[in-house]
């Protein structure tokens, strides 16, 4: 997959850093050509002939989880039913199959598109059909992002990122002639799967005829948290606690029964500080 250059994707994928409150939000907007590099080739060959398969045999791919959405509206009106920038989503739209499935060659596009963008920190060479999904509709998929965007950003997004968002996105791809995958792993694979992730997404905008995917991959962040898990604090702070009462303890080894009592219950108070206590104190 090769990463094909866009000014225009790169300053929406700037614009989608966003902090708010306590949540960050990071996204990325790339735009791959499908055209095979030479490790693309070995990787095709691996992924869509073992165990005498061919590329065009077909996968089973997970249900949607944008269906679990379907119902979310959320304040601004983002709602399929209102109908989306592309369109007004058709009852008979949004009830297909149970379980979609794609080619084997699709789902190597889709692992190479991930390991080129997220390379070298992550590779996705033994991700399984499993952890995707086809999206029921471009309206459902924009509604989706939107809710997630709005929920935490509210009119920042709304207002200022949100329409040359789609409009990028229309320019470069052609969303209305896309099929739409999504990337929905367990936590160990998911590259936004850290502590403190409140939501994320991947997207797969792939055009058939232009041979070409975008990329939109966003993930929303509690700054308390991930700072918290960040600092290694709460782990110092831990071992500095165990450390005090355990010279406390040595020290009143030999004291009356009424005072190894008083350190017992002192050590427990310690205990119960969080590391987020402590800061304040300090």
């Amino acid at each position: 997959m090769k990463l094909l250059e866009n000014p225009n994707l790169d300053a929406i994928g700037n614009a989608l850093t966003i902090e708010t409150g306590d949540c960050k939000i990071s996204g990325r907007l790339e735009s791959y050509s499908c055209k095979m590099a030479g490790n693309d080739k070995r990787l095709f060959k691996l992924l869509s002939q073992e165990n005498g398969h061919t590329p065009e045999d077909l996968q089973a791919l997970s249900p949607p989880q944008t269906q679990s959405q379907l119902s979310l509206s959320p304040r601004g009106g983002f709602s399929p039913q209102a109908g989306g920038p592309y369109g007004t989503s058709s009852g008979e739209e949004t009830q297909g199959p149970l379980c979609h499935t794609c080619s084997r060659k699709m789902i190597f596009y889709l692992i190479s598109t991930l390991n080129a963008s997220f390379q070298p920190d992550y590779d996705f060479s033994d991700a399984k059909s499993h952890e995707f999904s086809r999206e029921p509709s471009l309206d459902w998929t924009i509604n989706a992002v939107d809710s997630n965007m709005f929920s935490t950003a509210g009119d920042a997004y709304a207002a200022q990122i949100r329409p040359k968002l789609w409009a990028a996105i229309n320019d470069e791809i052609s969303p209305n002639e896309c099929e739409i995958y999504s990337y929905n792993p367990d936590l160990e694979s998911d590259p936004f799967g850290e502590e403190g992730v409140l939501w994320s997404f991947n997207y797969f905008f792939f055009n058939k005829k232009l041979k070409r995917i975008l990329f939109f991959a966003c993930k929303a962040s509690s700054k308390t948290s991930a700072a918290g898990a960040d600092s290694g604090i709460g782990g110092d702070f831990d071992m500095m606690l165990d450390e005090e009462i355990s010279d406390d303890y040595d020290d009143n080894d030999e004291d009356d029964e009424e005072d190894n009592s008083m350190y017992v219950q002192d050590a427990y108070r310690h205990e119960s500080v969080t590391p987020l206590m402590f800061l304040c104190l300090v």
